[in-house]
């Protein structure tokens, strides 16, 4: 069953579409004219549209324009008895689904409709799936430190100023960085990763700018460097403050010039990027012990965000915890489980020494082996023991 739209100027043509189309099994909303079918296609979802093209006040090509600017995703086959060739040609070419002449053929108009309703069901389930791959974690939480990231994150999502984000492992450093460029004007491009700790000082130059073939003993093929990668959305370089003094120098001048070279080359390439870094480092210490550039700490923090350990926030941890039981339960299709009081007040007074991390995991393990309701004695048997 489908909602489908009818718009068509004479009365006797919806009449007739309509009791065909609700004997199939349809749900049927009609417009005498383009200009009130385009009210209606902006006001109600609807999967797909039958629309004439002589109409007054609006006609059918004008409606499929204006249709397919706020919402390119519905289906509209256009009929109509004034049609040539050229017409159908340049209908299609402006996004029609299919051009059908009047009096339609009914088998060929019910197949039509039902190819296009399965189409506009693949469409929706295929964003669905693309959400759920790519949907962004929230950031949970209502204390004071938390409020004030997510209005931070807020204001400066926006722009293209170079953000810092500082924090111990596992707090969620990443998360942030995710946010801001979700929020961005870049959301559409990459947002690109480099853990900076986990790749050699011989490799991160290859790694962030790329190198030509031959450049090294082993660079058998051109790479395309992260740098490269980012170009038009975000390069998040996590644990920066592990990168060595030869990579910073050449980090500084891509964020100063907006250009990097590749390792083995001697062209310059421009780049379009945001830059957002993190550490668990204190980097003015690092800075001080010869260990971090300076100069690349002001380029990098224009805006610095501080996210607190899990300890700092423990009020959060009752919403954290609902939070993760409902996100387990999801993955591995159970029902939901609950936590006793006195089991979420022990979690509360937990050493969070591996912040969010370490409670997601948590989380888990007491879902695995607990029953359906979530025990104090539990959390003493699965989580207490860890910390002795």
């Amino acid at each position: 069953m489908a909602n489908i739209l009818i718009i068509d100027d004479e009365r006797a043509i919806r009449k007739t579409l309509s009791e065909i189309l609700v004997f199939e099994g349809h749900k049927i909303d009609e417009a005498c004219d383009g200009e009130e079918g385009f009210k209606k296609f902006s006001e109600k979802q609807f999967d797909v549209v039958l629309c004439d093209i002589k109409m007054p006040k609006m006609d059918g090509i004008e409606f499929l324009e204006k249709a397919k600017s706020i919402n390119p995703d519905v289906p509209i086959i256009i009929i109509s008895g004034h049609g040539n060739i050229d017409t159908a040609v340049d209908a299609v070419k402006k996004g029609a689904y299919d051009y059908i002449s009047k009096p339609p053929d009914l088998n060929r108009l019910l197949i039509t409709l039902r190819n296009a309703s399965e189409k506009q069901d693949l469409v929706v389930q295929t964003k669905s799936l693309k959400r759920r791959i790519a949907k962004v974690q929230e950031i949970v939480g209502n204390s004071e430190s938390i409020l004030k990231i997510k209005n931070t994150i807020d204001k400066v999502a926006s722009t293209d100023a170079r953000v810092l984000i500082t924090g111990e492992n596992g707090s969620g450093k990443e998360l942030v960085a995710r946010w801001i460029h979700e929020k961005s004007n870049r959301q559409n491009g990459p947002i690109v990763e480099v853990n900076c700790a986990a790749i050699p000082n011989e490799l991160i130059e290859s790694e962030l700018f790329g190198h030509e073939k031959g450049s090294f003993t082993s660079a058998i093929k051109q790479r395309i460097g992260k740098f490269e990668q980012a170009n038009g959305g975000t390069l998040f370089l996590d644990e920066i403050g592990d990168m060595s003094l030869s990579a910073q120098a050449k980090v500084l001048r891509a964020l100063q010039e907006g250009k990097i070279t590749r390792v083995g080359a001697d062209k310059d390439i421009n780049v379009d990027v945001r830059v957002i870094a993190a550490t668990n480092k204190d980097l003015l210490k690092e800075v001080e012990e010869k260990n971090f550039r300076l100069d690349l700490y002001h380029r990098l923090g224009v805006i610095i965000i501080q996210v607190p350990s899990l300890n700092e926030r423990k009020d959060d941890i009752p919403q954290l915890v609902d939070y993760f039981i409902e996100q387990v339960a999801q993955e591995y299709g159970q029902v939901k489980k609950t936590i006793e009081p006195n089991a979420m007040l022990a979690l509360k007074q937990h050493n969070w020494s591996g912040n969010i991390r370490e409670l997601r995991n948590v989380v888990e393990r007491l879902i695995i082996l607990s029953g359906s309701i979530i025990t104090e004695e539990d959390v003493h048997n699965f989580v207490l023991p860890k910390t002795k």
